[in-house]
């Protein structure tokens, strides 16, 4: 057999849906992977139950369907304040995880590199690699998770650098980014001209006093600012694949041809569902907020009942726990044991983190009051994996 490519051979598979895997193995909740056990918005489902019957079923317009991009770029106005047209500036995708790879390749040649912040979601240094470039990692010091200017001045000045990726609010830590922080990630941008990639699937999961702020809106940024976002955690849809990107009509138009040869087009009838949820009015990011800051709440307060030392989310719905206490020195092997012994599935930290960091596990609370009342009461015997 002819040789595999060097450029994937490092890959492993995904250690969130290998986690999701061991949870199922072993009967254990899933508090790993990241999507929620409750419905979608009833008026969601309801359209796409009448769109079944009437379609559309054949292919949308390649970039996305356009009464699903003029929906978009009204919802975008709205919470941003920035303008964007439909028509040169919106590129529907397969899921915020194909609007990241498109990006990437859309702006990366071989031989760049791309800053990403440790911790990160491990789909990143992947998406550097494969549009052929080089992640180059900048530490967010725990517990507040913030950044050293002069690291990352001299991550993003270094030669053939070309973009920084944002999660903004944080996958796996919850870190919001302050308006200062931004200003100073744009600030370096500009002043060494590079790309931001933004990845803004939470940005409306956000918890008080936190505020998201959109580093496109920002003075200029828009021309050099990516957006990468989906509707999967904003509607609890994870299973309907739809993202987008938004950017300048210059990217775009080379975003275009990229998403095209990846997937063609997004699901036209789901396209067609989901734009009733983009025309929700304000009540509805009110009550998904309240919804959100409920269930963090009720989880964290459980997980003080029972001991457990974490870090506080200031957004997303993960929480990264401390098991130093348990004696471990491989996480990987705990969550196993986890699922295993407690029935309780969770992530290893090690797998988002650049520095070498086996302590933490990551949580996720987008769960129903029943399902994390059951995780918890299982997380009470914790303890019998202590070694």
């Amino acid at each position: 057999m002819p040789a595999l490519s060097t450029r994937t051979e490092t890959f492993t598979d995904s250690v969130i849906r290998r986690m999701t895997r061991v949870s199922d193995e072993y009967g254990a909740i899933n508090l790993s992977q990241g999507f929620p056990d409750f419905d979608p918005p009833k008026a969601i489902t309801d359209r796409l139950a009448e769109v079944a019957k009437t379609g559309p079923h054949q292919y949308a317009l390649t970039w996305g369907a356009k009464n699903f991009r003029d929906a978009l770029a009204r919802k975008q106005e709205h919470f941003s304040g920035m303008k964007v047209d439909p028509e040169k500036e919106i590129v529907v995708t397969c899921g915020s995880t194909e609007a990241m790879m498109a990006a990437m390749m859309s702006v990366c040649n071989p031989g760049d590199k791309v800053v990403v912040f440790s911790p990160f979601y491990e789909n990143y240094g992947a998406d550097a690699i494969l549009s052929g470039a080089e992640p180059i990692y900048v530490p967010l010091k725990p517990p507040t998770f913030t950044f050293d200017v002069d690291e990352l001045e001299a991550a993003m000045k270094q030669p053939g650098t070309r973009a920084l990726i944002l999660c903004n609010p944080s996958n796996p830590c919850g870190k919001v980014f302050t308006r200062e922080e931004m200003q100073i990630i744009a600030d370096l941008a500009i002043r060494y001209d590079l790309f931001v990639i933004t990845d803004e699937v939470y940005e409306h999961i956000l918890y008080k006093p936190h505020t998201h702020v959109y580093m496109s809106t920002l003075p200029g940024m828009k021309e050099r600012t990516i957006i990468c976002n989906s509707l999967s955690k904003t509607y609890s849809i994870t299973g309907w694949r739809l993202g987008y990107v938004i950017a300048c009509p210059e990217v775009i138009e080379r975003v275009k041809k990229v998403h095209d040869f990846l997937t063609v087009g997004a699901a036209a009838p789901l396209m067609e569902a989901a734009v009733v949820g983009l025309n929700f009015d304000d009540t509805y990011y009110q009550w998904l907020q309240e919804k959100y800051t409920h269930m963090r709440n009720l989880f964290l307060d459980g997980l003080k009942s029972a001991g457990l030392s974490f870090v506080e989310p200031q957004g997303a719905y993960y929480v990264l726990v401390d098991i130093s206490e348990f004696g471990y020195t491989d996480d990987e092997q705990f969550c196993i044991d986890l699922a295993k012994e407690v029935g309780v599935g969770a992530v290893p930290g090690s797998s988002f983190f650049r520095e070498d960091v086996n302590h933490l596990i990551r949580l996720h609370f987008a769960k129903q009051d029943e399902t994390l009342l059951a995780a918890l009461d299982r997380l009470s015997d914790i303890r019998r994996l202590k070694k």
